[in-house]
C-alpha cells in the first residue's frame, strides 16, 4: 500500500486511489463468489458448539492487522509482488480441488492462503510477509478435517476422563472408569458428557494465540504459552468431572444436573484464561526486573481506525488488477461450467449378503444402536456373525457410505477405546501372501483387550477399487478420485473374533484369513470397484 507521489495533481491523486480500492473490492468480490463453498462450511461450522467461535476470529485477525499495520512504514518504491501472484495460484488451484470434489473444507483452507496473498500483493514481499501473524489466526476459524478431529478429541477425552477418575480418588471418591464411562455408583457421566469441556479447547488456542503474540517476551515464552492451551482445557474439564463426582458423592445426585449447567458454559472458558493468565505471570518471574504482567502485554490498540484509512492508499497495481481479474475470472469460468459431479455406483444392498460363505453360516442380521447410527450415518451397513463347522465365532460389521463428504467411516482406532476397549496392538500388515492373493492387500491387524477378554480385529478402508489401511490415506484418495471421477463413496470393512483364554493369536488369524478368503468375492457387489 503506497502514498501516491507528491507532485500528481489532487484530482489524479484520488483518482488513483480509488481505483487501487476499486480493484480490491473486485477481487474480494470475486473471491467471495468463487470461495462460496469454502464460506459455506465455515457458517455451517459454526453453529456447532466446538466452532461456534468462527465468526470472532475475522474480526480478531483484522484487529490484529491494523494494530500491526501502525507500525509499518507507507513504502514508495517499487516492491516484488510475484510471490503474492504464486500464492494466490496455488490457492485457486487448491480451491478448485475442493470444488471438483465437493469438500468444502479444502475450499476453506484454501480462502486464507488468498488473504495472504493479496496482502503480498498489496504490500509486496518484504513488507507483506511480516503480517503473517494476522494470516495464520484465520486457521482457528477453520473446522478440523473430521478424521483428525475424532483422533485428536478421543485421545484428550481419554486424558480428561483418566485425570478427572484420578482426582476423585484421591478425595476417596469411589468412581469406576470404564472407557469414557465414568461411574459414580449412582450416576454414570457418559462420553458426551466427559468431553463437553473439551469444545472450549479451539477458542482457548485462539485467545492463547493472541495472548502470546501480544506478550513481549522470549519466543520460548511465546511458544510455553500458546502450547499450554490444551493441557489447561483438558485440566479443567477433569476438574469439572471430579467436582460433578464429589457433588454425587456428599449431596447427593439431585445436585449435580445445576452444577453442570453452570460449569459447561462460559465458566470454564474464564477459569483457562485465568490459568493462562497465571502461567505467563508466573514466566515473568524469569525476566529481568521481573515486569508486571500489564507491562509485559502490548495492549496499545489507540488510532485503529485511522489505520482503516489506509486502505485508500491500495496501489492499483498491475499484479493486484490481474489478481483481482483471475480471481473473477476463475468464479465465472465455474458459474458457467457444469460443476462437480458425483457419479454412485450400482452395488447390491447388504440385505442380500449371502447365508453362507464357504462353511461359515451366517447369522441373523442385527441393528446397531439409534446413538451410534446417528453419529456414523451409514446408507447401509451389516452387522452380523459367522460360526465356523467348529463353532468358532466372528463377528462382522460393513459400512457404505454414498457420499463420504457428508458422512464417512469411522476408524475403530476411535470409537472401540470409548467403549472400554484397549488397542494392546495395531499394526498395519499385508494378507496377500497368507492368503494367496497376487496383489497386496493391506488390512489392519489389532489386539483388543477389556480386562481379561481379548479379541482379534481386521479393518479396512474400500472406495474406488482400493484397498487401504490408513485412514488419513483414504481421504486423500477421496479427494483425488472426487475430482477425476466424481466418486465419492466407499465402505469399512471390519471382522472381530474373540480369543479364547491362552488361545494363541496366530489360530485366530487363521480364523479370520479363512473368512476374509471366503468374503472377498463378493465384497465388491456391496462395495463397488
Amino acid at each position: 500500500m503506497n502514498d501516491a507521489p507528491a507532485h500528481l495533481p489532487d484530482r489524479l491523486v484520488a483518482r488513483t486511489r480509488l481505483a487501487g480500492l476499486f480493484w480490491l473490492a473486485f477481487a474480494t468480490l470475486g473471491a467471495f463468489i468463487f470461495f462460496w463453498q469454502g464460506i459455506e462450511t465455515l457458517l455451517v461450522s459454526w453453529k456447532q458448539p466446538e466452532y461456534s467461535h468462527g465468526p470472532l476470529i475475522p474480526v480478531l485477525s483484522a484487529i490484529l492487522f491494523l494494530r500491526q499495520l501502525k507500525e509499518e512504514p507507507i513504502h514508495t518504491g517499487p516492491v516484488n509482488r510475484i510471490p503474492g501472484l504464486v500464492l494466490l495460484g496455488l490457492s485457486l488451484i487448491l480451491a478448485l480441488f475442493g470444488k471438483m470434489a465437493e469438500i468444502g473444507d479444502v475450499t476453506a483452507y484454501a480462502l486464507i492462503l488468498w488473504v495472504g496473498a493479496i496482502l503480498l500483493i498489496s504490500f509486496g514481499w518484504d513488507q507483506g510477509r511480516r503480517f503473517w501473524p494476522p494470516v495464520v489466526h484465520l486457521a482457528f476459524m477453520l473446522p478440523l478435517p473430521g478424521v483428525l478431529y475424532y483422533k485428536v478429541s478421543t485421545d484428550l477425552q481419554f486424558i480428561s476422563s483418566e485425570l478427572g477418575v484420578w482426582f476423585l480418588k484421591l478425595l476417596n471418591v469411589p468412581v469406576f472408569l470404564d472407557g469414557n464411562v465414568i461411574d459414580l455408583g449412582v450416576m454414570k457421566l457418559h462420553v458426551a458428557e466427559a468431553c463437553s469441556g473439551l469444545r472450549y479447547l479451539f477458542p482457548i488456542l485462539s485467545f492463547s494465540y493472541i495472548f502470546a503474540v501480544l506478550f513481549q517476551g522470549p519466543m520460548t515464552h511465546k511458544a510455553i504459552l500458546l502450547l499450554s492451551a490444551a493441557p489447561i482445557s483438558v485440566l479443567m474439564n477433569s476438574v469439572r468431572i471430579a467436582m460433578a463426582g464429589v457433588i454425587v458423592q456428599y449431596f447427593g445426585i439431585d445436585h449435580v444436573e445445576g452444577f453442570s449447567h453452570f460449569f459447561e458454559g462460559w465458566v470454564i472458558f474464564i477459569l483457562c484464561v485465568l490459568l493462562l493468565f497465571a502461567l505467563a505471570r508466573f514466566l515473568l518471574l524469569f525476566r529481568p526486573g521481573r515486569p508486571s504482567l500489564v507491562d509485559a502485554m502490548d495492549l496499545e490498540y489507540s488510532g485503529l481506525v485511522e489505520q482503516s484509512r489506509r486502505l485508500l492508499l491500495v496501489e492499483p497495481s498491475r499484479s493486484l488488477a490481474a489478481a483481482a481479474v483471475i480471481t473473477a475470472l476463475a468464479a465465472l469460468a465455474w458459474q458457467v461450467s457444469p460443476g462437480a459431479r458425483t457419479v454412485t455406483p450400482d452395488r447390491a444392498d447388504f440385505a442380500a449378503f449371502p447365508d453362507r460363505l464357504g462353511d461359515w453360516t451366517v447369522g441373523r442380521r442385527d441393528a446397531l444402536p439409534p446413538d451410534i447410527t446417528a453419529i456414523l450415518n451409514p446408507q447401509d451397513y451389516l452387522l452380523t456373525s459367522a460360526t465356523n463347522p467348529a463353532g468358532e465365532r466372528v463377528d462382522i460389521f460393513l459400512s457404505w457410505f454414498s457420499d463420504q463428504t457428508v458422512s464417512g467411516a469411522h476408524s475403530p482406532e476411535v470409537c472401540l477405546p470409548g467403549a472400554g476397549w484397549e488397542f494392546s496392538t495395531l499394526d498395519r500388515v499385508d494378507l496377500g501372501p497368507a492368503l494367496g492373493l497376487a496383489r497386496p492387500y493391506p488390512v489392519n491387524r489389532a489386539i483388543l483387550q477389556f480386562g481379561e477378554e481379548r479379541l482379534l480385529a481386521y479393518y479396512f478402508f474400500r472406495q474406488n477399487g482400493r484397498q487401504l489401511a490408513w485412514d488419513f490415506g483414504s481421504k486423500l484418495w477421496l479427494l483425488w478420485d472426487g475430482v477425476l471421477d466424481g466418486r465419492k463413496d466407499g465402505g469399512l470393512v471390519r471382522i472381530i473374533t474373540p480369543l479364547a483364554r491362552g488361545e494363541d493369536p496366530a489360530a485366530a488369524d487363521r480364523r479370520l484369513q479363512d473368512l476374509l478368503l471366503r468374503m472377498e468375492p463378493v465384497l465388491s457387489d456391496y462395495l463397488p470397484d
